[in-house]
């Protein structure tokens, strides 16, 4: 009979025990589920990545529906730190293995949740200047002004020097245009600001700027500073020189090249 009674009561608390751990899964599972979708829902509102956000929000489903299992296997009796320790060094040598796309994975996620750039700007990162053209989860893609694409690891951007001309949403032009010492100064200067003032891409704030400057060996240089929208700044580095010598033939304006003038000295 105490065998009996004893048969009986492992029996019941090994069902017991199975049945609790058959309940520690499932709501794992459901609570796996409902984060999963949770946090997938929330990244979509702060990212347009819809891999990213998948990426995290299946993260977060296996992370915790691991602790479930782990849960389970301990309420029946099973020792769980070894398991736990062979997990620990499977996670790490897969770390070690792929050091660099986590690392590349790690810096995606920086770059989106500080948002030192978005897509659509323009930016000049590793000696790439181009649009944003995406941003994933490994890398992010640029196009650069000859249409060439350029696929840059997020690791070496996190790492290098980012500069967004597109953050203030407008940028400055910086154009030098020379004159000769012999002609009016004053009247350059005063067809150098139509020109500017004539161009319906620059902005009237921040207001644009001509001035001298420098005297330089064969000319006398004025900057054009005037501001513009992203997408037109190509454009007005490349029209506006071709209206500024038109303008100067008209008006008698010379544009000098660089000269040298020699002295010759007859010695008897």
């Amino acid at each position: 009979m105490d065998i009996l009674a004893q048969a009986q009561e492992l029996i019941l608390t090994s069902g017991l025990n199975i049945l609790g751990a058959i309940v520690i899964i499932f709501v794992g599972r459901w609570v796996a589920g409902i984060v999963s979708g949770w946090s997938k829902k929330a990244l979509a509102k702060t990212t347009k990545d819809e891999a990213l956000s998948r990426f995290l929000s299946n993260l977060a489903y296996y992370a915790i529906f691991a602790f479930a299992v782990v849960a389970a296997l301990a309420r029946l009796g099973i020792q769980t730190a070894s398991f736990i320790a062979v997990l620990g060094a499977a996670g790490l040598a897969v770390g070690l293995a792929l050091e660099g796309a986590l690392s590349n994975f790690a810096s995606g996620v920086m770059i989106l949740l500080f948002k030192p750039f978005e897509i659509g700007h323009y930016v000049e990162i590793s000696d790439s200047f181009g649009q944003v053209k995406d941003i994933k989860i490994f890398n992010t893609v640029m196009q650069t002004r000859d249409k060439k694409t350029v696929i840059i690891p997020n690791g070496l951007i996190i790492s290098d020097k980012i500069v967004n001309y597109s953050k203030l949403g407008f940028i400055r032009a910086d154009m030098v245009f020379g004159i000769g010492y012999g002609d009016d100064l004053l009247k350059a200067k005063r067809i150098l600001e139509e020109l500017v003032a004539e161009d319906d891409r620059v902005l009237a704030e921040p207001a644009p700027r001509v001035a001298v400057l420098e005297l330089a060996d064969s000319s006398v240089n004025f900057a054009v500073r005037p501001h513009v929208k992203i997408e037109d700044y190509w454009d007005i580095l490349l029209d506006m020189p071709e209206r500024v010598k038109l303008r100067f033939d008209q008006e008698g304006i010379s544009i000098p090249f660089p000269q040298r003038d020699i002295h010759l000295f007859q010695q008897n």
